[in-house]
């Protein structure tokens, strides 16, 4: 996650499906927060509140909440600060660029330690990559990228216990994106779901240790949403 993505199409998605999935339990959300970056347009795509009847009936309250979010400034805070999203946070900046590059892995298990700290009373937790899900390969730590990604072990470590919720931005994989989503739903374990959305960007939702309630409410999600590019993954 970056502070200018707040308020976004993803964001309403992501959003309103942590909403629907966590009614009556205490949610906790991991947003993996990243420096701002100003390569490319990412976190533009905000004109789907120019629309609202074609988007806001879908989650009313959230709709309303994100429009003065993407006026006023864009951050993580505002998000919380909407009261739109009823949980704890952990925000806990995720960079390494000013760490020694043999530092990194170090530091980042003590990072990952302070969140699963930060969120242990939760029983369902979000977590937010930048770019989502990769392997466990150990060389990864040292770059400076590896803070806009989240290995296998981090999301099975969070979902220990209860539900865990990852997102995943859709990459170029060898075979497409349906075989990519197969592929971590086997890496991830029994008991993972998926939740594909593809408006104007592609990405997964991978559900956790989803017991049948959350599994019912997945559903009923992708079903509203259905006209909006959403729409629950079935594997081959």
């Amino acid at each position: 996650m970056q502070n200018r993505y707040a308020g976004d199409i993803g964001d309403f998605v992501k959003l309103a499906l942590l909403r629907h999935l966590s009614k009556g339990r205490k949610l906790g959300i991991a947003w993996y927060l990243y420096p701002d970056e100003g390569h490319n347009a990412d976190g533009k795509h905000t004109s789907y509140l120019q629309a609202p009847q074609r988007w806001r009936h879908l989650d009313p309250e959230l709709f309303d909440a994100l429009a003065p979010v993407v006026a006023n400034g864009r951050s993580v805070r505002d998000l919380e600060a909407t009261g739109a999203i009823d949980g704890r946070f952990s925000r806990e900046l995720l960079t390494t660029s000013s760490i020694h590059w043999q530092s990194r892995a170090s530091w980042r298990t003590d990072w990952f330690s302070r969140v699963v700290t930060d969120l242990r009373d939760a029983d369902i937790v979000f977590a937010d990559p930048d770019n989502g899900l990769v392997d466990d390969n150990p060389r990864r730590r040292s770059k400076k990228v590896f803070g806009k990604q989240m290995p296998l072990t981090e999301a099975t470590a969070l979902a220990d216990g209860r539900t865990a919720v990852i997102y995943h931005h859709n990459t170029r994989r060898a075979g497409g994106h349906d075989a990519e989503v197969d592929y971590w739903i086997d890496q991830l374990g029994e008991g993972t779901i998926a939740v594909r959305a593809t408006a104007y960007s592609c990405r997964t939702f991978f559900v956790l240790n989803a017991d049948e309630v959350i599994a019912q409410r997945a559903a009923s999600f992708c079903y509203r949403w259905a006209n909006h590019s959403v729409r629950l993954h079935r594997q081959a």
